[in-house]
């Protein structure tokens, strides 16, 4: 697949630049990005959830009255967790939510979505380029030249370039990645995909 090279006025360079078959057109495979973007999300949880116990609650342990006698239902301290303010039975604990995935599945899971953005005609190349100093109206302009402004917009660059991401982090819907950091979730919680030359060539070779 060939998709023509554009320059950063959204200008065709007359260049073509080739998608690898091997990335842009394979079988996709649901299953994968399932598993991939539902590891990505676990990952995200600090499962630092927690709630008292009965032995954790401050209060005294005294015996509230008598076992028998009392002409009601037996009752133990004011910890019970048949009182209000007693602990809790089975309540939540800290875990951690991290599973582990093959690289080989997540690699799949991210061929799979780039193949449908591909399909679906998401993908836009442009010649590399940086700016000058980081301004946000540059890169506004940006992504009104490749019609692009106000979707969410996923630039793919080969490494860092600050005065890019400076420029990006203000603008809504704009996410900043280098090609070895991409992932799932974020090639499909993005409408559009802009890979720089230099980053198509890294993810080509995936």
């Amino acid at each position: 697949m060939e998709l023509a090279i554009l320059n950063v006025n959204g200008e065709d360079t007359g260049r073509k630049a080739q998608l690898n078959d091997a990335v842009f057109a394979i079988e996709a495979n649901e299953q994968a990005v399932y598993l991939d973007v539902k590891q990505y999300l676990a990952n995200q949880r600090q499962g630092t959830h927690k709630s008292k116990e009965r032995s954790e609650v401050s209060g005294s342990t005294r015996k509230l009255h008598k076992q028998k006698g009392g002409g009601g239902s037996r009752i133990g301290d004011i910890n019970s967790p048949v009182l209000v303010g007693g602990g809790r039975v089975f309540g939540p604990r800290p875990r951690d939510y991290r599973f582990k995935l093959n690289k080989k599945l997540k690699q799949l899971a991210r061929k799979s979505v780039l193949t449908a953005k591909a399909q679906d005609n998401k993908i836009v190349v442009v010649e590399d380029f940086t700016f000058e100093a980081p301004k946000t109206k540059d890169f506004v302009n940006f992504t009104k030249n490749l019609k692009l402004e106000g979707q969410k917009v996923l630039l793919v660059l080969a490494g860092q370039d600050k005065n890019v991401y400076l420029s990006a982090r203000n603008v809504p819907g704009a996410n900043i990645m280098t090609a070895t950091d991409i992932n799932t979730y974020a090639l499909l919680n993005n409408k559009a995909i802009v890979l720089t030359e230099s980053g198509l060539d890294v993810i080509n070779k995936l």
